[in-house]
């Protein structure tokens, strides 16, 4: 009885996109079913998404990697402000703070919350989703104290928490049910230029 042989595989193994795709998809279905970060295993995302353990080891290296690549699908590209003005460009960003293109991000995130607070893990790993965020926008305020545009004295991470926590909490807690989405970047970037702008 005679056999043939497989055509030699090349070295390596490439990435399945579908695999990979699966994977976020199954951490993602489970975050959003309640549940949390550190109950979740790659155990049950590894049969939400039916593939083996091995499958997801060779991609991340572990749980809180694959955490925050899932996590970080919710929100989407790191807007890129077109620079045209310091205020166009802070309206981009603060419009884009507690957006998300995936509507499972309305379960999760306020989820997140108690987690992010009570471990230090999972506070890093919050950090490393929104830190390229919050460096886009602290170029752009930089750039308006380069050009005069902004005082030359002006706190930059506090400028940033002021211009982002509004929008945040309205966003992720419905703080006010009457408040304007679709303007309210706007009215907080004005208020906010009112008290930064160079004299």
């Amino acid at each position: 009885m005679s056999s043939t042989a497989d055509p030699p595989r090349p070295p390596g193994r490439p990435r399945s996109v579908r695999a990979d795709e699966a994977i976020i998809e199954a951490t993602l279905d489970l975050l959003a079913e309640g549940s949390t970060i550190e109950a979740i295993s790659v155990e049950a995302i590894a049969a939400r998404a039916g593939v083996g353990k091995a499958t997801i080891y060779r991609r991340w290296s572990g749980k809180d990697v694959l955490l925050r690549d899932a996590l970080r699908t919710l929100k989407g590209h790191v807007p890129q402000p077109a620079g045209r003005s310091v205020r166009d460009d802070l309206i981009t960003l603060v419009g884009a703070v507690g957006h998300a293109i995936d509507p499972r991000a309305e379960r999760i995130m306020p989820s997140l919350v108690p987690e992010v607070n009570r471990s230090p893990e999972h506070h890093a790993l919050y950090q490393s989703i929104i830190e390229p965020r919050r460096t886009v926008m602290r170029e752009v305020l930089r750039r308006g104290v380069r050009a005069g545009d902004l005082r030359a004295d002006l706190d930059i991470d506090v400028t940033m928490a002021i211009l982002t926590g509004p929008m945040l909490i309205q966003r992720v807690m419905r703080w006010h049910p009457d408040l304007d989405e679709t303007t309210l970047a706007e009215k907080i970037v004005d208020g906010v230029l009112t008290g930064i702008r160079a004299d």
